[in-house]
């Protein structure tokens, strides 16, 4: 049996990700939380490797709509 090895900082991989995307389409924390109907602080927060804020599979979902990419995108961990 394969051993699995698992990303132990998933989600800031996932918060390095979300910014990433959002800068290459060239949208503003702000922009990006009006298009996901969240505060701009929650986006902000959501980005911050400082805030250790866990976020819900609805909003990992929204988000990636948002920038057009998809789920995989932002959970790999380059």
């Amino acid at each position: 049996m394969e051993i699995k090895e698992f990303d132990s900082n998933i989600y800031n991989t996932i918060r390095k990700n979300i910014k990433k995307y959002r800068k290459q389409k060239g949208l503003t924390s702000a922009q990006l939380a009006e298009m996901v109907d969240l505060s701009h602080d929650f986006i902000r927060q959501i980005e911050s490797e400082k805030v250790a804020y866990n976020f819900s599979v609805d909003t990992f979902y929204k988000i990636s709509v948002a920038l057009g990419v998809t789920l995989d995108d932002l959970i790999k961990n380059d």
